[in-house]
């Protein structure tokens, strides 16, 4: 496994080692995306891993395919579990009733979002005890000051503490594609067509040259609007500084 070093930071694979040894009950998030970097690593460092992806109901079929090609290609070097999280149908059949398929482009993509992504993710992480995102400082200016370790304010409850776990804070877009090129890691097909940031199919597009990975997610909104809620509550705190590791 070859990793590449761009901060005096832990390592990646430190902080996956940190989450992964040091907390029974933590799953990683797959978007789909070059965030597979992530499960190449903890392929090497455990047996069993529990990832789950947001199926949206929305997703580029290029993205299911490839979730699908994740899962067959870590087959045999890992237990993996990986759940696909879908939307409560009450709440998704109301608001397409109410509002059509494509509202976002009229009145913004918080309620769709919430509905199809914050919901469904916030339900499967009551089982949790800390998660692991593929989250970079360098992907948008929201999240300059991503941590690689953080108490979730958006996630935790009054009875349960989640911690959250960044360990791609401190690379570089080019870290992640050296070490998909270097460790021969699959990747998601619609990279090779210009989209670097990928989300559901009617709110990414390919991004033009010179322009940043995020402008090619809701384009047609504030560019400091260009998160769907999972991360917002979190993107100014400040990194978690307790010792106790968890589990």
């Amino acid at each position: 496994m070859s990793e590449q070093i761009s901060s005096s930071e832990p390592s990646p694979v430190a902080v996956l080692k940190d989450a992964l040894h040091n907390f029974e009950k933590v799953a990683l998030s797959f978007s789909g995306a070059e965030d597979v970097v992530l499960i190449d690593m903890a392929s090497h460092l455990v047996e069993k891993l529990s990832v789950f992806s947001l199926d949206t109901g929305r997703l580029h079929p290029e993205t299911l395919r490839f979730i699908d090609r994740v899962r067959q290609h870590y087959a045999t070097s890992l237990e993996l579990t990986l759940d696909l999280l879908v939307p409560e149908p009450v709440a998704l059949e109301k608001l397409v009733r109410e509002k059509g398929l494509f509202s976002f482009y009229e009145d913004g993509h918080e309620e769709c979002c919430h509905i199809r992504k914050v919901a469904p993710l916030r339900r499967h992480l009551t089982g949790f005890d800390a998660w692991i995102t593929g989250q970079r400082r360098d992907q948008s200016p929201s999240r300059t000051q991503v941590p690689q370790r953080q108490i979730d304010a958006g996630f935790s409850t009054a009875r349960r503490q989640l911690v959250k776990f960044n360990p791609l804070a401190a690379w570089k877009s080019a870290d992640v594609w050296d070490y998909i090129r270097d460790n021969d890691v699959p990747y998601n097909e619609l990279h090779d067509r210009g989209f670097i940031s990928i989300g559901c199919e009617p709110c990414t597009r390919a991004v033009r040259p010179n322009e940043h990975e995020r402008a090619g997610r809701w384009w047609w909104e504030e560019s400091t609007h260009l998160e769907c809620g999972i991360h917002l509550m979190n993107l100014d705190q400040e990194p978690d500084q307790t010792n106790d590791s968890g589990g």
